[in-house]
């Protein structure tokens, strides 16, 4: 199986795994990109595998992801399997010599993200981890003004993701520590933590403080919780996430306050100091009617085909390195009561 093609062939890819994100994200994305096709879906659960399949126009459907990684012609496998699989499936692929897209988060600690690490540099493949956040179009225009300077130092970034999931939907693997990994905080609070740090230009983490509630509970994962990490540029991260958000819709936003201006998403929110007066200075809307969502997703995936045809880099799995670091001492500091130093 060879990972090269022709600049005119499309990226042809495999995808593990036929839950939500699958569904809602990824194959409505992939059905409307003519530069990629997908040539096959895995998933244990085989019937749901194969009507995927039959919805979306893929030629296949398997339910054993070394028959996927057998699929000839293959470019790349997408990772969106739980959790715990995470790993091994990576490493299934890029033996299989594949490039990488694999759905947050990338592991479910520092030590299995530090193995991948090297498996990557080994195969010299790509491996991108869908931080689709990162692709939102008001958070590429505030970090354009953190990159231009124009709000300074960056001192403190907060984040807040406040989702309502009923009971009813909240059964299955992510709530079980064992195949998870984490509840909310790795679920929600992950995504937060990425963006701060990245907006931030990526600072090293110095010590931690969390709270996280139903810890205690056997084999059970967190519904809610709130998480402070100090940099030792003095930048500060406050994170706070729940999966039983009481009130209207769901809340999502991060904002960022800076030696010379601050600066929000969702909504887009930019003051300067000019001259001594706040000013708004936030840019107007492109009035796309393409919604946020399915517009990082979109850009996400044209990210990771300019990345395999060398005409862009992806986050060194370094940064994710650090993130699992903070999220490891997320847990640990819950756990014990107190600060963690990283």
């Amino acid at each position: 199986m060879s990972a090269s093609r022709a600049p005119s062939d499309r990226l042809r890819v495999g995808i593990v795994g036929g839950g939500a994100i699958t569904q809602v994200a990824h194959l409505p994305v992939l059905k409307k990109l003519k530069s990629i096709e997908v040539l096959a879906i895995c998933d244990t659960d085989l019937p749901k595998a194969r009507a995927l399949a039959d919805r979306f126009d893929v030629k296949d459907a398997v339910d054993d992801i070394e028959d996927l990684l057998r699929t000839d012609g293959l470019d790349a496998a997408v990772i969106c399997s739980p959790n715990h699989l995470h790993e091994s499936h990576i490493l299934a692929a890029l033996s299989a010599n594949l490039h990488v897209l694999v759905e947050k988060p990338l592991t479910m600690s520092a030590a299995s993200t530090q193995r991948i690490l090297r498996a990557a540099e080994k195969r010299h493949r790509i491996v991108l981890v869908g931080m689709n956040h990162r692709y939102r179009s008001d958070v590429q225009i505030v970090r354009s003004f953190v990159q231009s300077g124009e709000l300074g130092r960056i001192e403190s970034v907060r984040g807040s993701w406040h989702v309502f999931r009923p009971s009813r939907n909240q059964l299955g693997w992510r709530q079980r520590r064992d195949q998870a990994g984490g509840g909310a905080m790795l679920d929600l609070g992950l995504s937060i933590l990425d963006l701060g740090l990245w907006l931030g230009g990526m600072p090293a983490p110095a010590r931690v403080s969390a709270c996280l509630d139903g810890l205690g509970r056997e084999r059970g994962v967190e519904q809610s919780g709130s998480a402070f990490v100090v940099c030792e540029n003095g930048m500060s991260l406050f994170v706070d996430v729940t999966w039983h958000h009481l009130g209207e819709g769901e809340r999502f936003g991060v904002g960022l306050r800076g030696s010379k201006g601050t600066a929000a998403i969702n909504p887009l929110t930019v003051w300067k100091d000019l001259n001594g007066v706040p000013v708004d200075v936030s840019p107007t809307s492109s009035g796309s009617r393409e919604n946020a969502f399915t517009a990082s997703y979109r850009a996400e995936w044209a990210h990771f085909e300019a990345a395999i045809a060398g005409e862009a880099k992806v986050a060194s799995l370094q940064e994710h390195l650090v993130l699992h670091r903070i999220m490891d001492a997320v847990y640990k500091s819950a756990e014990d009561g107190r600060d963690v130093t990283l």
